[in-house]
């Protein structure tokens, strides 16, 4: 390879050394079977880079309208349960009620931090204002844990305060109403922060998937009580309580990892196969890769097989070119050579 020659190879085409088939994206073990069937449904992956939108400005945008719409639905599906609730009131329904009201708020922080999230780096915060979004996930795991506690509180106050429960068709049809609306909310949810690598959207998502299953729930009260058996409502209500704290662990796990600046192993794998990919890129010494918010931040030291300055601005040049194409949603990210001194020094040990 001659100086001043370099080319990059053809990244529209090279899908097998980028890994946008996924095919050794994930290499990671995920439980399979009923406990499988269960993980996917509430600790979903927060990124789909095959499909991640490049454009932070237009990804922030999806966000927001994501918001919006679920944000209206949600408030919605709580108007008519509650007038259910006055109507029969069953517990384990005013339950449900208010965790679909708190999944509506949740909505209101997570809009406000992609808002911010927008906002252009500053002296004070040089990184940008990003990581408001996973703070707004932190507050999401506050709020549901907090809705849980709630119902629990409501039901056990039931169990030693029986109240008759009127209206039990009602119930049930508000309890389906609530699973259909909550489960659309969250399908949409889960899809955009996915698409945009929002792994606090996809914790909202989770939320009102969780209220879903708690819909679902109520029914099951409701028809226990048709069957003669009216302290099935303030146990399903405690049940769905414990379930939901239960469920948590895996948001808590996910929004946790990006304030500790975890990063998924298979982005790091794809990063690492472009960069090798690219001509005069002899090794990868150091690569790093963090999110901030629904976008990506890295560095990289690559050790470079050329032998001028030229063209080593070159390989540095068509390395970055070659992993924004791999990974879309990734945003800053610096480049450099190991020290030739360096390189040296290792090759005389």
């Amino acid at each position: 390879m001659s100086e001043g020659q370099l080319q990059p190879r053809d990244h529209g085409h090279d899908h097998e050394n980028h890994g946008h088939g996924h095919d050794g994206a994930h290499d990671h073990d995920h439980p399979t079977g009923i406990k499988g069937f269960f993980y996917g449904l509430f600790v979903p992956h927060s990124h789909d880079a095959a499909d991640s939108i490049d454009d932070a400005l237009e990804a922030s945008k999806e966000g927001v309208r994501a918001l919006k719409i679920s944000l209206f639905v949600l408030l919605g599906t709580t108007v008519l349960q509650l007038v259910v609730v006055l109507i029969s009131g069953s517990v384990a329904l005013l339950a449900d009620t208010i965790h679909n009201f708190s999944d509506a708020l949740t909505a209101v922080p997570l809009w406000i931090a992609f808002i911010l999230g927008r906002r252009a780096a500053s002296r004070r915060y040089t990184f940008g204002y990003g990581r408001a979004e996973d703070l707004a996930g932190l507050f999401i795991v506050v709020v549901v844990a907090l809705s849980a506690v709630i119902a629990a509180w409501q039901s056990i106050a039931r169990l030693f305060d029986p109240q008759p429960l009127e209206n039990l068709w009602w119930v049930v049809a508000a309890g389906l109403i609530g699973l259909a609306g909550n489960e659309a909310v969250a399908i949409y949810r889960i899809r955009v922060g996915q698409k945009i690598g929002s792994a606090a959207l996809v914790a909202d998502g989770v939320h009102a998937r969780t209220d879903g299953f708690t819909s679902l729930a109520v029914v099951a009260g409701a028809v226990g009580a048709m069957l003669g058996f009216p302290m099935a409502d303030p146990i399903v209500g405690i049940l769905i309580s414990v379930a939901i704290i239960v469920l948590l662990w895996g948001t808590v796990r996910s929004i946790g990892r990006r304030l500790m600046d975890g990063i998924e192993p298979e982005l790091v794998d794809r990063a690492t196969t472009a960069l090798l990919a690219v001509p005069g890129v002899a090794g990868v010494d150091r690569l790093q890769l963090r999110w901030v918010g629904h976008r990506l931040q890295g560095t990289a030291i690559l050790d470079l097989d050329v032998t001028t300055l030229q063209s080593a601005a070159d390989v540095v040049h068509y390395a970055q070119h070659a992993l924004h194409h791999a990974i879309p949603n990734l945003d800053d990210f610096v480049v450099a050579q190991t020290p030739v001194h360096h390189r040296h020094a290792s090759a005389d040990i």
